[in-house]
């Protein structure tokens, strides 16, 4: 069997589980691959410091170069631009294939590595770089490579999904939950890049370049962190449906007519009824938009020894298995060529948050300054705060979408107002439309269809008595009615049926307020004897008793005409086992038993 040599550069928290993995996994890797991966060396700056693994001390050595120059397949873990980008160009200029987990050096000097490896004709593989251990980077280049990607919405980094979950579930302020999330070593002890957003934009910069064909770097994502989020802001969001998320977004969008992409990253109010809206603690979730395939979102672990080593060594196992059965090692030439869309362009809605004085004249306003900079405002709320002699009321508006460069004017000429004592929060919304989403309208028919049940359970006729006469007791089956089996838990698609009196109910106007309403109506009416909507054999026939469901079986849905005829044949006198029974001012060669007829010889 081959034996393909693996050079490991950098032994911390995810090195050592990569290193682990390759030393207690050997015979299973080697039967995936189809080769023996031998572990060479570990490149270090102290051998001797302690380790989270227990490795065999001969693994560790400083000499980098040395180590790279003589390995088949190098995996750079050591984070930074140097000497990580110099180690990893020498490892490629030597015809090694390059798994690195650096999204840092990826999103700032990508085009050029990848340049370099498709030169040499090695892979360079970086999964790791976003979502830790899910995989979500193969699957946009690989698996949607036939589709169209119209956006990408990601919460991609933990440390900054902790606190801000911790801040939405308990209340606490932002340094609180950022001193919890130090604690339980979610967040480093200089937290900088994660909670300023930049260890989100890196990784937004891949996902956009994978999802739209084109190189994007740091410079072209707009970022904005989270120190600026306050509890008032979450309880706001909260009571208003919302929940806050750091969030990567990369979408497509026309500018004058010309399509380009919009990165950026910034704290974002979310619909509670979004997917995205229910990652919790320090995991990851990415949620992509495509054309044919809908609405996609990949879940899991995004930080961690363990889970970024199971994204490191996938990458591993593919480029050794191509080293051995063949096939293209170069890495991915972008094929497109959209342009980054300046910030300004970008299309959003704001969520503004207003302490102003309570007095007359204040609302109308601001709501000026919104009309004169052509931002529509969707909803508006106000809380009034008394105290002292004055009182003050707090204002948060919600817009339209509308032109980042129009929002901010407008938040600007806000602040100028006298009336305005400060602005309290400018936050993003995003993900309104997905209330309108299936899924979203899903959720809404089952809330609405379990009230509307409780209703019918209270108000149904069925829970009285027998609405056609005195003195046959409560309704215990469908049978008892002919009603199929099936619709015993729908009583408002039977009642409200296939009309044919145009909506009226004994020649009375119903106003369409509900079904449940329409139902406790005709209900009523019915106990009174005031619908009309009899059967028309039993009108002739001189009957002062009316069917109930009469209106239900008179066929005038082509779907429902053959069985609601089944359902008068049943139910007349000598068809089935109601045979004998009667029914009063009926004829009495239809009340006179016989033996069981058939459809085909009953009289309508």
């Amino acid at each position: 069997m081959k034996t393909l040599k693996v050079a490991l550069l950098g032994c911390g928290n995810v090195g050592s589980q990569v290193a682990r993995i390759l030393l207690d996994d050997a015979e299973d890797l080697a039967a995936r691959t189809g080769a023996r991966l031998e572990l060479t060396g570990i490149a270090v700056r102290n051998p001797e410091a302690p380790r989270d693994v227990d490795l065999p001390r001969d693994l560790f050595t400083t000499d980098a170069e040395k180590l790279v120059e003589d390995a088949d397949i190098v995996i750079e873990l050591m984070g930074g631009m140097e000497p990580a980008r110099t180690l990893m160009l020498h490892a490629i200029g030597h015809g090694a294939s390059v798994v690195t987990g650096n999204k840092a050096l990826l999103a700032a000097d990508g085009a050029a590595m990848f340049e370099k490896a498709d030169a040499a004709g090695v892979r360079l593989a970086y999964e790791a770089a976003v979502a830790g251990a899910i995989p979500i980077l193969r699957p946009i280049r690989d698996s949607l490579s036939g589709d169209r990607i119209t956006r990408v919405l990601g919460i991609v980094n933990g440390t900054t999904n902790y606190i801000l979950d911790a801040m939405d579930s308990t209340g606490a302020q932002f340094a609180d939950a950022l001193a919890d999330a130090q604690r339980l070593g979610y967040a480093e002890a200089d937290p900088t890049a994660d909670v300023e957003g930049h260890d989100a934009a890196a990784k937004g910069a891949i996902l956009a370049s994978l999802a739209f064909h084109t190189n994007f770097d740091l410079a072209n994502v707009s970022c904005e962190g989270i120190s600026s989020v306050t509890a008032d802001d979450i309880a706001a969001a909260k009571d208003a449906g919302f929940v806050i998320k750091l969030l990567a977004i990369a979408e497509k969008l026309e500018n004058d007519g010309e399509p380009g992409v919009s990165v950026r990253v910034h704290p974002t109010l979310l619909p509670r009824t979004h997917p995205l809206a229910a990652v919790h603690g320090a995991f990851n979730a990415v949620f992509v938009e495509a054309e044919n395939a809908g609405e996609l979102m990949f879940y899991g672990q995004g930080a961690g020894g363990a889970p970024t080593a199971s994204a490191v060594m996938g990458d591993v196992v593919s480029t050794a298995r191509r080293l051995v059965l063949g096939g293209p090692l170069g890495a991915e030439t972008p094929t497109g060529s959209v342009p980054a869309l300046p910030f300004e362009k970008v299309t959003t809605s704001y969520s503004i948050g207003l302490q102003v004085t309570d007095q007359p004249g204040v609302l109308a306003a601001v709501a000026r300054v919104f009309a004169e900079h052509g931002v529509s405002i969707e909803t508006m709320r106000q809380t009034i705060h008394a105290g002292g002699t004055s009182s003050s009321a707090e204002l948060r508006f919600v817009t339209h979408r509308a032109s980042e460069a129009a929002l901010a004017a407008t938040v600007e000429a806000i602040k100028g107002l006298d009336i305005i004592n400060s602005v309290t929060s400018v936050l993003r919304v995003e993900g309104v439309q997905y209330r309108g989403s299936p899924m979203a309208r899903r959720h809404r028919r089952i809330r609405r269809s379990s009230s509307r049940y409780r209703f019918h359970r209270d108000h149904h006729p069925r829970r009285g008595r027998h609405p056609a006469g005195e003195g046959q007791g409560p309704l215990r089956a469908d049978r008892q009615r002919g009603l199929p089996q099936g619709r015993r838990h729908e009583p408002h698609r039977f009642l409200q049926g296939p009309r044919h009196d145009n909506g009226h109910h004994g020649r009375r106007r119903v106003r369409r307020q509900g079904c449940g309403v329409r139902i406790h109506r005709q209900h009523l009416r019915l106990r009174r004897g005031l619908c009309h909507a009899g059967r028309d054999h039993l009108r002739r026939a001189g009957s002062g008793r009316q069917d109930f469901h009469g209106q239900a079986q008179s066929g005038h849905c082509p779907r429902r005409r053959a069985a609601a005829g089944q359902r008068q044949l049943r139910q007349l006198p000598g068809c089935g086992p109601q045979a004998g029974r009667g029914l009063p001012g009926v004829p009495g060669e239809l009340r006179e038993p016989g033996p069981h007829r058939g459809p085909e010889d009953c009289r309508l």
